[in-house]
């Protein structure tokens, strides 16, 4: 299950209770104690955090949920990679610090800067893209970080100059002179990823908070206490394992092929971090049946040959084993929980 720090809900407990809600049964519906959003720290399924916004929104009929939250924001939700990020001396520099450790906040997240999308020259798009394969697109969690990230390069540079236009993925959520105001240049809807377009010469834009010394150590502690996942061979397997998965169930010879290592090689690499290919095989599809059966109306059949089965009647038993109940009963748990108000 992949996990997004509980920073990520900051303020969204006062911002419920002033839509006239109850945060406490929102949470809980989602499985998301409220005891852990009193750390930053707190870990919680990043699944369970963007259907919780969406479904909140609906319930509220606040459909800039994503952006009032936003506003309620800033940079240190990222813990300790803020420190290094506002320390940066150039926003090219942030941007390639928050794209190196942003796994720190949750792996499923990237920044990136990019070519610009509609192909105009001298401008590049910093982008803001979460992993599909780890959990389902949601438009309110979108908002939240791609207003979030307009929002910090407000703060940090005292108002953003040389930004094009906003790019977002779904259709508007609200009415579009809403997203005029809030980030206050032309918003593109139905775009292909979510991105901030930049006039390449605002990269080189300087920050009043810069310190290389203060960057430098932020970096150490980083590298030194967050080691990238990708350097790690159980994410690298899981990875490959949900790429195959849809082909049928993969096994570790066709695995470790692809990860250029003798499957043995793979076996006690897998050891030495205190897992196995079954176990990170039967984790994978655990997450993907789960998230097909929960927020897709796809038959049981389809949900199994996604999913790495050969059978309906083996998903069947797998569910059960993973959730102690059947694949239609989990889907009706997912259909009441998502059902609030």
């Amino acid at each position: 299950m992949t996990r997004i720090r509980a920073a990520s809900l900051r303020g969204f407990s006062p911002l419920v209770e002033e839509l006239g809600g109850e945060a406490g049964p929102l949470l809980r519906r989602f499985g998301i104690s409220p005891a852990t959003l009193a750390s930053d720290e707190g870990l919680i399924s990043i699944t369970a955090h963007d259907l919780m916004l969406d479904a909140a929104a609906a319930a509220l009929d606040c459909p800039d949920l994503g952006l009032r939250l936003a506003e309620r924001q800033d940079l240190s939700i990222l813990g300790p990679l803020a420190i290094a990020v506002e320390s940066s001396a150039t926003v090219a520099d942030a941007l390639e610090c928050a794209s190196r450790f942003m796994f720190v906040h949750s792996p499923a997240l990237q920044i990136g800067v990019e070519p610009d999308p509609r192909g105009v020259r001298g401008v590049v798009a910093a982008t803001y893209r979460k992993d599909l394969r780890e959990s389902p697109y949601s438009a309110q969690a979108m908002e939240l970080g791609l207003g979030l990230f307009h929002h910090v390069a407000d703060l940090l540079l005292g108002g953003v100059t040389g930004l094009r236009s906003v790019e977002i993925p779904h259709a508007p959520l609200s009415p579009v002179q809403r997203y005029l105001d809030f980030f206050g240049v032309e918003v593109r809807f139905g775009a292909a990823f979510g991105s901030l377009r930049l006039e390449r010469s605002a990269l080189d834009r300087g920050f009043d908070s810069a310190d290389e010394t203060i960057r430098r150590i932020a970096l150490e502690h980083l590298a030194a206490h967050y080691p990238d996942p990708g350097s790690a061979t159980a994410p690298r397997v899981r990875g490959v394992i949900a790429e195959l998965l849809a082909y049928g169930s993969p096994g570790i010879a066709q695995v470790a092929r692809l990860l250029g290592v003798h499957p043995r090689t793979l076996q006690r690499r897998l050891a030495r971090e205190d897992t196995t290919f079954e176990a990170l095989l039967d984790l994978v599809r655990r997450d993907a049946a789960h998230r097909y059966i929960t927020t897709t109306e796809m038959s049981l059949t389809q949900v199994a040959a996604l999913s790495g089965f050969s059978e309906q009647s083996s998903l069947s038993r797998a569910v059960r084993r993973w959730y102690g109940t059947s694949p239609r009963h989990l889907r009706r748990q997912g259909a009441a929980t998502a059902a609030i108000g």
